[in-house]
């Protein structure tokens, strides 16, 4: 396969991934700012934080009220990490890779992508919010599971795989990062209280709301969901779930290709510094010192993936 093509798979794959996190951040604001008396400017803002462009938004905007984080997050074409313009590359990556793509995952994301324009022609009501993000989460899972029943199990999949996965673990630890240690009270330790809401916001970001409390029944405590959502294997957007399946993603290229290249060992080590804690370890050593040397170890391999791949040959 070209360098090019399987960059294309790659960034597709993490193009859709990120505008459903986006989608799904965005509906953990809305329903956190639903409890809260005051204007819930907190919550939005620490949605700006965990996509990563909350200082770009306060260049245009001098406060952070929700109507404009809204927009921002969702339709704005000025900002590469808006739902719009995530999708609009994912769109453009899939027409530049069409060959190596089955029908039905070409027309999934060139549907989502006609449908998104109708959908954000103008600004989104508070109303019709709900609707439209999780008509941005329906379209994203059409995508997942046209490659999933689609594709042939190769080094196409492959890439594509990788970039979901990639993506994946940096949303679940930027989420962790900002509302388990941001929101805590200033000065308190990690594993303090905090409100029942903003614990259940931490899961229901992640989609693990559910599989967690029927896990941990009655035991929603930080300690418990962070343990969930960074070690457990089980939790399909856990950092162990994801490097879990990268590794086996790799081992599939180093099959298909017949060797092995400098990202393998690279995420195997990550994989083994990852799982290889315990929660108790991780919260002693500083849980927000762990999420941002594990951010920064995501993008590394990521970058010596396409290194390695020679993704713009």
């Amino acid at each position: 396969m070209l360098g090019k093509t399987a960059g294309g798979l790659f960034w597709l794959s993490r193009f859709l991934e990120r505008s459903e996190n986006t989608a799904r951040l965005v509906e953990a604001g809305f329903r956190m700012a639903l409890t809260r008396a005051a204007s819930g400017e907190d919550e939005w803002a620490s949605v700006l934080t965990t996509v990563g462009c909350r200082d770009a938004y306060l260049t245009r905007h001098e406060t952070v009220t929700p109507n404009n984080a809204v927009d921002y997050l969702l339709r704005d074409k000025t900002n590469p990490m808006s739902v719009y313009s995530v999708m609009q590359m994912a769109r453009d990556n899939a027409r530049a890779t069409r060959t190596a793509l089955t029908r039905e995952v070409w027309e999934a994301v060139n549907d989502g992508w006609m449908l998104l324009q109708d959908m954000l022609k103008r600004p989104v009501t508070q109303g019709d919010l709900p609707e439209v993000l999780s008509s941005i989460r329906q379209h994203s899972a059409l995508v997942r599971g046209a490659l999933q029943g689609t594709m042939l199990r190769n080094d196409i999949f492959s890439f594509s795989r990788i970039g979901a996965l990639i993506e994946r673990a940096d949303n679940t630890a930027r989420i962790l990062d900002v509302k388990y240690y941001v929101l805590l009270p200033t000065g308190a330790p990690v594993g303090s209280s905090l409100d029942n809401v903003q614990w259940e916001m931490i899961l229901r970001s992640a989609s693990a709301d559910r599989s967690f409390h029927w896990l941990n029944p009655g035991n929603a405590n930080p300690k418990a969901i962070a343990e969930f959502l960074i070690l457990d294997a089980r939790m399909p957007r856990s950092l162990a779930f994801c490097y879990d399946e990268l590794i086996a993603c790799l081992a599939n290229l180093e099959n298909d290709y017949g060797d092995r290249r400098p990202c393998h060992d690279l995420a195997s080590a990550l994989e083994a510094g990852l799982t290889g804690r315990s929660i108790d370890d991780i919260i002693e050593s500083g849980l927000h010192e762990f999420i941002r040397e594990f951010l920064r170890d995501n993008a590394a391999l990521a970058s010596q993936i396409e290194t390695d791949y020679r993704f713009y040959e």
